[in-house]
């Protein structure tokens, strides 16, 4: 995708714009990291970008951001600017768009994102903060007590990129999350969650969770007993244990599958219970709990069936061997061969289970 990125740039300078890819990609590069996700800074505006590609998929002119599709890759392209107002702590509302990258690359959040990637392939630290990546360090570009209180999403990025990339945040930038730790509660729910799953997804998780209690962001994000959960490798997993009140947005998937990872929290991790919940939420609860995962694996490959559906006989049979006075007992009676059945009590077979429904009623 490098390759294809490059020769973006060569188009745009061809039309006499400096480009440059820019942030994310060229710090994962030269961390060694594969990325698939490129992002490119130009001269170019909005409109001369329009007149230069045919695939455009969105056009914020906004904010200087157009999104591209050259030879099946897609591309976000933005106009070097300079940010003059910010709004609500987070929102650029007055930009001016500028010529020079150096200029451009200070209006970002992190030190370890100004890296650039030139036409012709060759690094560039504009900025000389090199000694900042090989450090590990997180570090704001310029003085952290404006660049997070003008968008506090950056106190959220701070603890992303510690996390992923197992960094440390430096001092002063750690003190001023702390400072206005509380700008976190103006915002929004959607965009606290997108960058806490990407914590909550890491395998360095922990110390994403560590440093959210260590810099008090935990009150501020409404997440109080952060602390006391089992930082499962599911995410699911994780938000079901979270006291949130309901604040954080949820799809129906999410939501149903929270509700049943918590009713079965407050029961036995039983045959029967593995069966009705089913391998995810019993997997999920398991880790939770610390329970072995491969027992759950074997006892749910062992079960003689998987659901209701198996069972060789249904509610139409049944009504053809029971007494007119015990047909609104149906499911009970479907729900107790199920169970039978489950327990290895009885075996899923249709002559067999006739037998039993005679005996039984």
């Amino acid at each position: 995708m490098k390759e294809k990125g490059l020769e973006v740039l060569k188009l745009l300078e061809s039309k006499g714009y400096k480009s440059y890819i820019v942030g994310g990609y060229v710090r994962d590069y030269l961390l060694g990291t594969e990325s698939s996700d490129i992002d490119i800074s130009t001269e170019a505006t909005p409109k001369e970008l329009l007149e230069i590609f045919d695939e455009i998929t969105s056009n914020n002119d906004k904010y200087g951001s157009v999104s591209i599709i050259y030879k099946n890759n897609k591309y976000d392209i933005t106009t070097f600017r300079k940010e003059i107002k910010y709004e609500s702590n987070r929102t650029p509302v007055k930009i001016k768009y500028i010529k020079d990258v150096k200029k451009d690359l200070l209006r970002r959040d992190f030190t370890i994102n100004t890296f650039c990637i030139d036409s012709s392939g060759e690094v560039l630290d504009i900025l000389n903060i090199r000694k900042d990546l090989d450090n590990k360090i997180i570090k704001t570009v310029g003085n952290p007590r404006y660049r997070l209180k003008e968008d506090s999403l950056r106190i959220l990025r701070a603890i992303r990129f510690a996390t992923i990339l197992n960094f440390n945040i430096d001092k002063k930038t750690k003190y001023y999350i702390t400072k206005y730790a509380y700008l976190l509660k103006k915002l929004s729910y959607n965009r606290k969650k997108e960058e806490l799953n990407k914590i909550f997804t890491s395998p360095n998780k922990e110390v994403g969770r560590s440093l959210i209690i260590e810099l008090k962001l935990d009150k501020s994000l409404n997440l109080i007993n952060l602390k006391d959960i089992v930082m499962c490798d599911d995410l699911i997993g994780i938000w079901a244990q979270l006291d949130t009140n309901n604040t954080y947005p949820l799809t129906k998937i999410e939501t149903n599958h929270i509700k049943k990872i918590k009713e079965l929290l407050s029961k036995d991790l039983d045959k029967y219970n593995i069966y009705k919940y089913g391998l995810y939420i019993s997997t999920v609860v398991a880790q939770i709990k610390k329970i072995d995962i491969t027992k759950i694996n074997e006892i749910y490959g062992n079960l003689p069936i998987k659901s209701k559906e198996e069972i060789e006989i249904n509610g139409n049979d049944i009504l053809k061997l029971i007494s007119k006075e015990r047909i609104p007992q149906i499911k009970e009676i479907l729900n107790d061969i199920e169970y039978q059945i489950i327990e290895n009590k009885l075996i899923n077979n249709k002559e067999e289970l006739i037998n039993y429904i005679k005996t039984k009623c």
